[in-house]
């Protein structure tokens, strides 16, 4: 039998306060605009050395589904629900399983599974969050005036009761929401099977926002990347929102309607109090090939900002100019205020791959740093393929990462490494940023998948730092027209993808060939450290610091602690108590760092590697941060496993 609920509603404003305050985890980034910041500081810089492991508990994904094991990631981030809510910590597993846990012990109170279509698909099983709306004006007694929102890898948007997670019966048909349609209806549809819902949905006033991610490397027309909002309370469809502008009045030159992507597949970031949805957007469809779809492809690479309730655009900003790159912008909207002549400006910081950094004005998208249009190369012998003569750079901050590359950069662990690297750059096309993908093959540096991505930075609104992991590693893409390649191996599942030998894209006259650019030791072809964590003064648009991220001692066949920086995925927080926390490395390490200095402070030995973003929260007066430790099926494959680990001082 339900409970009544307690007559108290929070809005969201209220949920911002909270989170701001330390006393709750409500969202995905710790406050509804991503900023990954917490007031506690009963942790911090004099006594984090003694930081203990509270509790673990293991969520049994791996156990449940071992011939999934090499498809599984376990990359949440939990979130800690109100009093009201119950003050549950809920956390998803990579099955899309919503599981709440007393947030002292890590006993577990309640799960709800989805029971989701388990075949292995193109992309992976992970799930990032989960989010919370609650009733503004609710009835005692009645069931889900507290509601937890999950989307899930087979397409469907769910409504649970946050108090025991019971669905919502209102909600969609008993609690579920079948997205599958919605994206069959609308052109183009090819690959719809494999596409997935893996991002927490964004709660905005009573909608609730959802996105997809797709193959899009595959086929120019792999799913159209619309972001939908449904009504919080029937879940009925309230709004579609294409980012690719097709109307050839829009006064743009308008994207075919044969051409996908340009969908976003990173958390997105509120204002409540402005009633705005921040959506960064991927690249349009396919990743490397752009003759099918000339002009910029507005408003694919871009920062969105939609009206909420209605979907109605305010304003975008495009980072970068028809992408044939795989350039997404592939980390969450962080929403801060930043100072400027003394007084806090409304601001959206956001980090692209190729290591640059946009500021904009949250309310009209101009930019609070200037950027400028600096001309880049476009000769090609790519037929029909006309890039922008020009891109985006901002002036401020600098580049992240290391961003050209020539022969001489070359590098390796023997004088053999240096000498077949410095071989293999001499016969790739490379330079800068943006050069243009060809035949012979080009190098991306830093690799299409950053410099940041989904990980993204956390921002101290004290100190006005910016912190991130970035990663700088070098990358090749080599189109092969398709009359050169093996027809059989080209078109098998997977052909295409990094590593994996040319595939076909779909609807071109070509095939892709892309990967790391390796030594034969396996090692990259630059000079480490191979990444970085770093901090920005967003007022004086200066790096203050930076850090190799990362030791290979577990990743070497001899394990030495080479501090060169490992394969990352996650993010950082930053608290109060002057600290930043962060696993995300390859190591299995988990960390702590002065937000002065870039300091080591503490470092625990996880079994296996924290490949998400940790949170925070305090119960009884007692702090504690929690990390999810999965391994990653890519960056630590043996690890793969099913951790969640809370760390608190003494007793």
């Amino acid at each position: 039998m339900r409970q009544p609920m307690p007559s108290i509603a929070l809005s969201g404003l209220l949920l911002l306060a909270l989170a701001a305050a330390g006393q709750e985890w409500p969202a995905y980034g710790g406050d509804p605009g991503g900023s990954r910041y917490s007031a506690l500081d009963a942790v911090n810089r004099n006594n984090v050395q003694q930081l203990k492991l509270a509790w673990q508990f293991r969520t049994g994904a791996v156990r449940r589904n071992p011939q999934l094991r090499e498809f599984i990631d376990f990359q949440a981030t939990p979130i800690l629900l109100p009093a009201a809510a119950g003050r549950h910590l809920v956390v998803c597993d990579p099955f899309q399983r919503v599981i709440a846990l007393d947030p002292a012990t890590g006993e577990q109170r309640w799960e709800y599974d989805p029971e989701i279509d388990k075949r292995p698909l193109a992309g992976r099983f992970k799930c990032k969050g989960v989010a919370l709306w609650q009733e503004k004006t609710p009835e005692p007694g009645k069931a889900c005036q507290f509601r937890l929102y999950v989307a899930t890898a087979d397409k469907r948007l769910i409504a649970i009761d946050a108090a025991d997670g019971q669905p919502c019966a209102d909600f969609g048909r008993d609690g579920v929401v079948d997205v599958d349609p919605l994206l069959r209806a609308m052109q183009p549809a090819e690959g719809v099977e494999a596409t997935q819902l893996l991002s927490p949905p964004a709660v905005v006033g009573d909608i609730v926002a959802v996105s997809s991610t797709s193959n899009k490397f595959a086929s120019a027309h792999s799913v159209n990347g619309a972001i939908r909002g449904f009504d919080a309370r029937s879940g009925a469809l309230r709004w579609t929102f294409d980012p690719l502008i097709r109307d050839p009045a829009s006064g743009e030159e308008p994207t075919p309607p044969d051409i996908g992507g340009g969908n976003n597949w990173v958390p997105m970031s509120v204002d409540e109090a402005r009633d705005l949805l921040f959506i960064p957007t991927a690249s349009p469809a396919p990743n490397y090939y752009g003759v099918l779809r000339p002009g910029d492809n507005k408003w694919a690479n871009s920062i969105i900002a939609l009206r909420g309730s209605t979907g109605e655009l305010v304003w975008a900003f495009q980072t970068l100019h028809h992408d044939v790159w795989d350039r997404d912008v592939g980390s969450p909207p962080i929403l801060v205020d930043l100072e400027r002549d003394g007084e806090p400006v409304p601001a959206v910081i956001q980090l692209v791959k190729t290591g640059m950094l946009f500021t904009l004005h949250r309310e009209t998208g101009q930019p609070l740093f200037p950027v400028e249009e600096r001309p880049v190369p476009t000769d090609t012998d790519i037929e029909g393929e006309r890039l922008s003569p020009t891109q985006p750079f901002p002036v401020k901050p600098p580049v992240l990462v290391r961003n050209t590359l020539s022969p001489d950069d070359a590098w390796g662990f023997t004088i053999f490494d240096r000498m077949a690297c410095r071989r293999k750059i001499e016969s790739l096309r490379h330079g800068g940023h943006y050069e243009p993908i060809t035949t012979a093959g080009t190098i991306l540096y830093p690799q299409p998948g950053g410099g940041p991505n989904w990980g993204g930075g956390a921002f101290d609104p004290k100190r006005q730092l910016l912190v991130t992991p970035v990663s700088q590693i070098p990358y090749y893409v080599r189109l092969i027209p398709r009359e050169r390649v093996d027809p059989v191996a080209a078109s098998k599942p997977g052909a295409g993808a990094p590593m994996q030998g040319p595939g076909y894209i779909g609807g071109t006259p070509y095939a892709v060939e892309q990967g790391p650019l390796m030594s034969p030791s396996f090692a990259p072809c630059t000079a480490p450290p191979w990444n970085l964590l770093l901090a920005v003064d967003m007022v004086a648009g200066e790096i203050k610091w930076k850090i190799p991220f990362g030791k290979l001692d577990k990743l070497m066949p001899v394990p030495i602690p080479l501090d060169f920086g490992t394969p990352s995925a996650g993010g950082p927080i930053i608290t109060a108590g002057g600290l930043v926390f962060i696993g995300a490395t390859g190591d299995s390490r988990i960390h702590a760092y002065d937000i002065d200095t870039g300091e080591l402070l503490w470092e625990y030995r996880a079994p296996t590697s924290a490949m998400a973003t940790p949170m925070t929260y305090a119960i009884d007066g007692r702090q504690y941060i929690v990390f999810a430790a999965g391994g990653h099926s890519w960056y630590d494959a043996k690890g793969i496993d099913d951790y969640l680990l809370a760390f608190a001082l003494p007793d």
